[in-house]
């Protein structure tokens, strides 16, 4: 053997062992030095089950789909003097795909919720992290963390998210010599909401984002449920029983679903006007009396303040109409956002409740929350892709509020926002997943395409795993529509055109 053969041998030896030896030790993070952190336990988990924090009798999940190998780094970020975030942080021991990928919360957070997105990512060679949105249910349930704790909305609001992120890539760094190539973001509701935020506030932190379902108007959300709870409570004749709110769904549905698949294919295609089954004499179980049909309308149409200003996209056409009742004690909709964050009032009277002088009041003290921003502009320059999602039969938000955010980019960004920005609506799937439609699909493979390797998506095959249903997912306006012959549960048979 020559000499030259030899180095050679010895830069490929190299080169291997650099990809399965970290840079630094798993447990030797537990020493590391940074600003506002604290790292709790830095250790090496072997391949296996994962057993999720708190699961009752420590039953793993996911226990037949083991996860490989890792260091498991947990820490807690105290960026102001009330904050007191929760993350982890996972690295593959061997084979890492030389990427990072951020996962989101859910509801008002208050745990590491997105355990079951980072088992994904870790399989697939990501390093990845998850935080806890800086409050515990020790801080109170629901938006009570934040009764005199106004840092603690901040974290929750967008801060959290981006000091993980910031760290977890300094520990990335550490661990194996070199920084990701790519960061990632996945997240669905309030996730959605976080990733989108992340796209306004911190361009830098990621070079694509997966937002699903998005909660990205969670102060408008909840005060207008509220808003139309407190209007029940204040006019009960608005009320809608159940036999009503069948006669109005099977009004929907009979006019909207196309395919008779038991779903709305694209309720943008489909219009109905509720003023038909308004009674023409006396009230009856198959008609809508005029208050009743201001509550359909306002269900479907948004709330608006007196000035006719949306203050909360309506539901889609897509989803049936609940029965809706007064509040029997306080109102429904999202009361902390109002009474604690707004407020900081856990005794404020529902009451004296006035949608057009309180919204602003809410506005001006936490309206940072929402994450509406359409200016994108530097996510853009960056190279950033925003992958958005969300299902057309969402009844948790409606996918109505997504497609609200995405137009607005549209129209801010202008006709070349489609060479970073696409939403992908999702005929009969519930609120992140589930439902009776195509409600399974591969968001992060489509995204890797897009940054790593230009190529746009022009469609996402979805599947319902139940059902054996296939349809092609079309980027927003576009829509999947049925060729007319062959099996109808076949994607094959379905084609995006532009409405």
């Amino acid at each position: 053997m020559n000499v030259k053969t030899s180095a050679l041998i010895a830069v490929i030896g190299s080169v291997c062992f650099s990809t399965t030896v970290a840079a630094a030790t798993c447990e030797s993070l537990k020493s590391a030095s940074i600003a506002n952190v604290t790292i709790t336990s830095a250790e090496s988990v072997p391949a296996g089950p994962f057993t999720q924090p708190g699961a009752q009798g420590g039953a793993p999940t996911q226990a037949a789909q083991p996860i490989p190998a890792h260091c498991r780094v947990k820490l807690v970020l105290k960026p102001s003097s009330d904050s007191h975030i929760n993350a982890e942080l996972w690295m593959p021991a061997v084979d890492w795909n030389g990427k990072f990928m951020a996962v989101g919360n859910g509801g008002f957070g208050g745990s590491i919720q997105g355990y079951g997105d980072m088992q994904v990512a870790l399989r697939r060679g990501y390093a990845t992290a998850g935080n806890d949105t800086g409050h515990t249910a020790a801080d109170g349930p629901g938006g009570m963390f934040g009764l005199g704790h106004p840092e603690k909305i901040v974290d929750f609001s967008h801060r959290a998210m981006h000091e993980m992120t910031v760290t977890a890539k300094r520990l990335i760094d550490q661990f194996y010599g070199k920084a990701p190539e790519f960061s990632y973001y996945k997240g669905c509701s309030t996730g959605g909401r976080q990733g989108v935020m992340a796209a306004q506030r911190f361009p830098d932190d990621f070079d694509g984002i997966i937002a699903g379902a998005l909660a990205n108007r969670h102060i408008h959300q909840h005060t207008a449920g509220v808003a139309r709870s407190i209007a029940l409570a204040r006019n009960p004749e608005g009320a809608i029983p159940a036999k009503k709110a069948e006669m109005v769904s099977k009004a929907i549905m009979n006019a909207c679903d196309t395919y008779k698949e038991g779903f709305v294919n694209n309720p943008r295609a489909c219009s109905v006007d509720f003023k038909k089954l308004a009674c023409s004499g006396a009230d009856a179980d198959n008609c809508l009396t005029a208050a009743q049909l201001e509550t359909v309308e306002t269900f479907y149409g948004g709330l608006k303040n007196s000035k006719g200003e949306l203050i909360f996209s309506g539901q889609a056409l897509s989803n049936p109409l609940p029965a809706l009742s007064p509040p029997k004690d306080v109102p429904s909709g999202g009361w902390d956002t109002v009474r604690i964050w707004g407020f900081q009032n856990e005794h404020y009277d529902w009451r004296t409740f006035d949608l057009d002088r309180d919204m602003p009041i809410i506005d001006a003290k936490v309206g940072f929350v929402d994450a509406t921003d359409p200016d994108l502009t530097k996510f853009k320059a960056r190279g950033g892709k925003l992958l958005l999602y969300t299902g057309w039969g969402d009844t948790g938000i409606t996918p109505e509020n997504t497609v609200a955010y995405y137009e607005s980019v549209a129209s801010k960004m202008g006709s070349s926002h489609t060479d970073f920005a696409r939403l992908f609506m999702v005929p009969g799937m519930g609120h992140c997943r589930g439902g009776v439609g195509p409600n399974t699909f591969d968001t992060i493979g489509t995204l890797e395409a897009w940054r790593e390797k230009g190529t746009a998506p022009s469609e996402i095959t979805a599947f319902n795993p139940e059902s054996g249903l296939s349809r092609p997912l079309c980027p927003y306006p576009q829509f999947a529509k049925y060729n007319g012959t062959g099996n109808m549960k076949d994607a094959a048979n379905w084609k995006c055109i532009a409405p």
